[in-house]
């Protein structure tokens, strides 16, 4: 039952401390604030991050050749490695766990230009096996990703990025329309977006069978790359030694020689990224756990030096025949009062604060790297300030007990 006059006196004894009162709902106040302004923090890094890695498929294996730097065989260190499409063939039958793959093949400098109605643009053309959509997590708009007839047949067709499209034919869809990438003329057969950076959608997919016939005497590959499926991190590992061991017994470098091969492995730098957010966070829930700790802790300090104020107050209560149990509620529902009052506003104002944030982000379009989108879980947020409140009723019960067991006589005396 709402008793009334007992909730007046508790506020007139907070209002007759303005300055205790203040100082004590600060510190809870400040406890919600910074977990809340923590966690958001720490939600913006861990979204940044997510969002460089959301690009590329997180299971995939990424293989360079580069040079051997140790004697093998009687060869020579210094020996330029260079993958063809036989090693493209031999990866994708051979390594166990393999689920997509690919290969890049770069035009020679000066043959990447791209022409439509005799004006030059410069755009960053990928020779790509049709595998490629999943590696790089292509979405195509319009018309038809690269496929294996267009890879069997040696077909001159391609695929554009939406800023290409935005840039060239602004006005209608070029789907059907011919462009010239090297002299060479390939029709257009789709439109794609990317959740990169614009760069992303500024380039242009050829076949890798025409692009390599058209401008390579052989079939170069510049470089390798496919995914490992729902492969384990053990079993990831395992993939990349196979695939170190295959490729070194076809080019004749030692085993061991990790400079002859790059394999970027984004499974391991996923799983060093989240296990570095793991630690982050269990950081912030130790700041932020331990400045609500001191809050509450405050509330308990404050309420102890309240009831030895109104010890004279307490003992005329109970002089007049006020049960324990009152006196113990009055003193726990100023110690929640404070509590709830001061985390509500700790939690309003953080959570303000990051929608602000993500507002000015947004509207300005501002860039921050690896920080992005940061926010917090209003159920996560309203749990840990429950909690708080549910402490500072704790806090409240020693001195709520300690009143409760005032003499009426020494507290007259006193």
């Amino acid at each position: 039952m709402f008793d009334l006059d007992k909730w007046q006196e508790i506020l007139l004894s907070l209002s007759k401390h303005k300055l205790r009162t203040g100082l004590t709902a600060f510190g809870v106040f400040w406890g919600i604030f910074m977990l809340v302004l923590l966690l958001g923090a720490g939600n913006g890094l861990k979204n940044g991050a997510e969002y460089e890695f959301k690009d590329d498929a997180t299971n995939s294996l990424w293989i360079y050749p580069r040079r051997t730097s140790l004697a093998y065989k009687g060869l020579s260190r210094n020996r330029a490695v260079k993958f063809d499409e036989s090693d493209y063939t031999m990866l994708k039958n051979e390594v166990n766990g393999t689920e997509y793959i690919t290969g890049r093949f770069y035009l020679p400098n000066g043959s990447d230009q791209m022409t439509y109605k005799n004006k030059q643009y410069n755009f960053n053309v990928r020779a790509v096996h049709p595998d490629h959509q999943q590696l790089e997590n292509t979405t195509v708009y319009e018309g038809r990703y690269i496929s294996t007839l267009d890879i069997k047949n040696y077909r001159k067709v391609a695929v554009i990025g939406k800023k290409i499209v935005e840039e060239v034919f602004p006005n209608a869809s070029p789907i059907g329309k011919y462009i010239q990438v090297g002299g060479i003329s390939f029709q257009i057969i789709g439109l794609f977006e990317d959740t990169g950076a614009d760069d992303e959608m500024r380039i242009i997919y050829l076949p890798i069978s025409t692009a390599q016939r058209s401008f390579s005497t052989r079939k170069p590959i510049n470089e390798i790359m496919l995914t490992t499926g729902d492969a384990n991190y053990d079993e990831v590992m395992q993939i990349e030694e196979d695939i170190r061991a295959k490729l070194a017994q076809k080019h004749d470098f030692a085993p061991d020689d990790v400079q002859a091969i790059r394999i970027r492995n984004r499974v391991k730098s996923f799983q060093s990224i989240r296990g570095l957010f793991s630690m982050i966070s269990l950081f912030i829930w130790v700041v932020g756990v331990g400045s609500i700790v001191a809050g509450v802790i405050g509330v308990s300090n404050i309420m102890l030096i309240v009831v030895k104020d109104r010890t004279k107050e307490i003992g005329v209560r109970k002089a007049l025949g006020a049960s324990p149990w009152s006196i113990i509620s009055m003193i726990l529902q100023e110690a929640v009062l404070i509590t709830s009052v001061a985390g509500y506003l700790g939690m309003a104002v953080g959570i303000g604060l990051m929608a602000l944030i993500r507002y000015i982000m947004a509207t300005y379009q501002i860039d921050a790297g690896f920080f992005r989108n940061p926010q917090v879980e209003i159920g996560m947020v309203l749990t840990a300030t429950l909690v708080v409140v549910l402490a500072g009723a704790v806090a409240g019960l020693i001195p709520a007990l300690r009143a409760a067991k005032i003499s009426p006589v020494e507290a007259m005396r006193e």
